[in-house]
């Protein structure tokens, strides 16, 4: 994973509109799975839309210091193998 906030942020614009895997922390243990599509990067966040037929919301957003600080782990989906790397 990058070693910068600016490593990440150029990562995760370079793949607008790619389908991604987040896996959250949700407390002691416990790991929420989101999918959906990566939409927008701003300064300091970007926002995914999450597939409706899973989730009870249409976004999320998390800081690139979630990424950094391994709170969020982002995985994009590779259309040759159809699976999430």
């Amino acid at each position: 994973m990058p070693e910068s906030l600016m490593e990440i942020r150029e990562q995760l614009e370079s793949r607008l509109g790619k389908k991604v895997l987040l896996t959250a922390q949700a407390g002691r243990k416990r790991k929420t799975e989101r999918k959906g599509i990566l939409r927008e990067t701003y300064h300091s966040v970007f926002v995914v839309d999450l597939d409706q037929d899973e989730n009870a919301f249409e976004r999320v957003s998390y800081s690139y210091v979630d990424v950094l600080t391994s709170s969020v782990e982002v995985s994009f989906y590779d259309e040759e193998t159809e699976q999430y790397a």
